[in-house]
C-alpha cells in the first residue's frame, strides 16, 4: 500500500508497504497526540512525538500497562489469563522483573560474545558460499533462534518449531505466518491464548513438559532459573510461566531478527554502509542506529488510570493511549536527518528499547550484542550486497520487518 500520508494505522495492510512514514510525521506535526477510530472497536489515542512517548512511558501511575500492551480490546478474564510482566505496573513487575534480570544483565550478556561470534561465523560463512540468499531465511532468521534456545536452556532440535510457533503467536495478523488471521477469523475461541492464537495453546502445552519435568532443560538457561525460584518462594507458576514462556519465545526471536534483517536491507540502499563497517571505527553506535531504523516493536499501548492532559489533549480514565516508538525514533526534533542511517550517531535517545520507562526491554544488550557481531562476521567476509528485489515487509502495525528480500553478495 502507497503511504500518501494519510493512511490507517489502525490497519495492519497500511503497513504491508513498509511502516508509513510519511503518515506518521503528518501526525508529528498537524496532531501528535491522535485520536484514532478503529472499525467495530474503541478508538485510541496515537502519541507520535518522541516527547510525549518519553512522558507517558515514565509515568506507569496514570498511564499503565496493567490492563494490556496491545490495542486490542480485552475483558478483565481475558487479561489475567495471557498476561506476562510486561502487563503489570510495580511493584508487581518489579519482583518478577528482579528475578530474571541477572540473565540478561549487561555483565552476563558480555559472556556470551564469543558463542555468538563463533554461530554468527557459521552463520554468515555459510550464507555467502551460495552469493545469492534469502537475508532473513539465511542470516537475519539464525542468529536469534540459536541464541533463543541458548538463553531458554530448550534442545537445539526444538527450535525451528519454537520459532514457528512464535511467528504465529506475535505474526498473528499475516497470512504468512498463521492460518488464524487474528482480523480476518472469529477468534474468539482463543481468547485465553496468548495473541489470540492457537499457537498459544501448543506453547502451552511444550511449557507444561517443562513444568512437569518430562522435557528437561538446561540448568544454565533461564526457564531453570525461574522454576529453581519458583521452589523456594512461588513467584511465577503455572499459567503464568507459561506465558512467560510464550513471550520468550517470541519477543526473544522476532525483534532481533527483524533489526539484523532492517540492517542488511538499508545496507543494499546504502552501500556506502558496509565501507563504513569495514573500517571499524563505527561499531560502538552502529548497532543501536541500525536498531532505531527498524524499530521493530512499533507500539506498545498504555490506559490511563485517570484523567490527564498530553500533548495538549485532554485524555479521559480508561483511554487507551499507544506510544508508537517508530515515530518518535524518526521525530524531527529529536534527531538530525533522522530517516537517514548515520552509524556514528552520538547520543541516539532512540526509544526501540522503550527506554524512560520501568518496561525497558530486558533483552537490549543481547540485542546489541547479536547486532554487532553478526555485521561484523559479514563486513569481514563481503565487500558488496546488492539486492535481487524488492522486500517483503510483516502485515502487521505492531511488529514491524522484512520478512523475505533476496541478495547478490561480492565476497
Amino acid at each position: 500500500m502507497i503511504d500518501d500520508g494519510h493512511l490507517d494505522i489502525a490497519d495492519h495492510d497500511s503497513f504491508t508497504g513498509g511502516v508509513p512514514y510519511r503518515t506518521f510525521a503528518r501526525l508529528r506535526r498537524t496532531d501528535p497526540v491522535h485520536w484514532t477510530e478503529t472499525r467495530g472497536a474503541k478508538g485510541f489515542w496515537s502519541v507520535t512525538r518522541h516527547a510525549d512517548i518519553l512522558t507517558a512511558n515514565r509515568n506507569f501511575r496514570v498511564f499503565s500497562s496493567a490492563q494490556g500492551i496491545r490495542i486490542e480490546d480485552q475483558t478483565r478474564e481475558e487479561y489475567l489469563a495471557r498476561r506476562t510482566f510486561q502487563e503489570t505496573d510495580p511493584p508487581e513487575h518489579r519482583a518478577i522483573r528482579m528475578m530474571v534480570n541477572p540473565a540478561f544483565s549487561r555483565q552476563t550478556v558480555a559472556g556470551y560474545e564469543a558463542m555468538i561470534r563463533d554461530l554468527a561465523d557459521r552463520i554468515v560463512d555459510e550464507a555467502v558460499e551460495r552469493r545469492e540468499f534469502d537475508i532473513v531465511d539465511a542470516i537475519a532468521r539464525r542468529l536469534p533462534m540459536l541464541m533463543l534456545g541458548r538463553i531458554l536452556g530448550v534442545p537445539e532440535a526444538d527450535l525451528e518449531w519454537l520459532v514457528e510457533k512464535g511467528d504465529a503467536l506475535i505474526g498473528n495478523t499475516d497470512p504468512d505466518f498463521t492460518d488464524a488471521v487474528l482480523d480476518r477469523i472469529d477468534s474468539n475461541a482463543y481468547r485465553f491464548m496468548p495473541f489470540r492464537s492457537p499457537a498459544g495453546a501448543e506453547l502451552y502445552d511444550y511449557a507444561d513438559t517443562i513444568i512437569s519435568g518430562d522435557r528437561p532443560v538446561d540448568p544454565d538457561g533461564i526457564l531453570a532459573l525461574v522454576l529453581g525460584a519458583n521452589r523456594a518462594e512461588p513467584v511465577m507458576e503455572g499459567r503464568d510461566f507459561k506465558n512467560f514462556f510464550c513471550l520468550l519465545v517470541a519477543a526473544g526471536n522476532d525483534t532481533t531478527r527483524y533489526s539484523i534483517a532492517m540492517a542488511l536491507h538499508l545496507i543494499t540502499l546504502y552501500p556506502e554502509l558496509l565501507s563504513q563497517l569495514r573500517t571499524g571505527k563505527v561499531w560502538p553506535t552502529a548497532p543501536d542506529e541500525f536498531i532505531r531504523l527498524a524499530s521493530p516493536t512499533m507500539h506498545f499501548r498504555r490506559t490511563a488510570t485517570a484523567d490527564t492532559e498530553l500533548g495538549g489533549r485532554s485524555i479521559r480514565e480508561g483511554d487507551k493511549v499507544v506510544l508508537w516508538f517508530v515515530s518518535g525514533n524518526r521525530d524531527e526534533t529529536v534527531f538530525k536527518a533522522p530517516d537517514q542511517p548515520r552509524l556514528d550517531r552520538n547520543p541516539n535517545p532512540h526509544l526501540a528499547f522503550g527506554q524512560g520507562g520501568v518496561h525497558f526491554c530486558l533483552g537490549m544488550w543481547l540485542a546489541r550484542l547479536e547486532v554487532r557481531v553478526l555485521l561484523q562476521s559479514l563486513a569481514a567476509r563481503i565487500t558488496g550486497i546488492e539486492a535481487l528485489d524488492e522486500p517483503i515487509w510483516t502485515r502487521s502495525n505492531f511488529i514491524c520487518g522484512v520478512k523475505r528480500q533476496h541478495v547478490r553478495v561480492t565476497v
